[in-house]
């Protein structure tokens, strides 16, 4: 065996009497007494001293995209410091939503839905609105506000279907937006649910929505894209199958999934990066 390189270390105490101690490569402190030689015979384990501080490992990464609390992104049910939401054009804009901060919810930034909208342009009017996961509501909010003239708004999780509705309420939108509590993966497989067979709403706005195409939005849990990756693009095929020519699909994800196995591959200029969002759009 290999043998310790020992060094001397010499302590002054406030009585003037000499401490020696020896420094082994394990970075351990030995007492030596001062009439013994610094190396002359080894010293028993026991007399050993604990080390003073203890250095804390650093927390493995999980390689999930964190918020600015620390918390999963989309991950597992969790309360976090709420954010402001708000409405960024059109005839709502600056307008506040509520929002609870569960981690359930996982609103889409300002910047990144400013950016969607403008990606979008003026396309967005006179469409009907597919909101998949609508948590608070902003996109289709967001879409009515500057020109969407309907909305099917579906969320699973229903505290958060109630909050949605009292925003839809607070701006007068229940009238032109069929809310469902429901999981969207089961509601893109029953084609009857669909806008354009079954329109529930009595008010006009819903009795030709099978002329208008439609305004797609898919921004689920990042998770959902690895674990649910299949369903996703079961779910989007099945809208697909279903949409009017030339409605629009907006999918928002992170970096870990790949649009190009998305049905239908986004043109290079309709697929952005706004980390941890990353964004596509492609027409039907």
């Amino acid at each position: 065996m290999k043998e310790q390189r020992k060094k001397l270390r010499k302590k002054n105490l406030r009585n003037q009497e000499e401490t020696f101690f020896e420094i082994d490569n394990d970075n351990q402190g030995i007492f030596v007494s001062p009439e013994s030689q610094p190396a002359s015979k080894p010293v028993s384990q026991s007399t050993k001293l604990q080390p003073t501080k203890l250095q804390h490992a650093k927390p493995q990464s999980t390689g999930k995209p964190k918020n600015r609390s620390g918390n999963s992104i989309g991950s597992e049910p969790a309360s976090k410091e709420p954010v402001g939401l708000r409405i960024i054009g059109g005839r709502f804009r600056g307008s506040k939503l509520q929002y609870i901060g569960d981690n359930r919810v996982r609103p889409m930034k300002d910047r990144v839905r400013e950016a969607v909208f403008n990606l979008i342009g003026t396309e967005v009017r006179g469409r009907h609105v597919i909101d998949l996961f609508a948590g608070t509501g902003a996109l289709t909010i967001e879409a009515i506000s500057r020109g969407a003239v309907s909305a099917t708004v579906i969320e699973l999780h229903f505290p958060t279907a109630t909050l949605l509705r009292q925003n839809l309420e607070s701006l007068g939108l229940l009238n032109v937006c069929d809310l469902r509590k429901t999981d969207a993966f089961f509601w893109a497989k029953n084609q009857e649910e669909h806008p354009h067979t079954n329109n529930t709403c009595t008010d006009n706005m819903f009795t030709d929505t099978n002329k208008r195409s439609w305004l797609v939005f898919c921004s689920p849990p990042y998770d959902f894209y690895v674990n649910r990756q299949t369903e996703i693009l079961e779910m989007l095929q099945h809208l697909l199958d279903s949409a009017p020519t030339g409605s629009l699909f907006v999918i928002e994800s992170d970096n870990r999934f790949n649009f190009d196995i998305l049905p239908v591959k986004p043109l290079p200029n309709k697929i952005k990066s706004y980390p941890p969002a990353e964004i596509a759009i492609f027409t039907h």
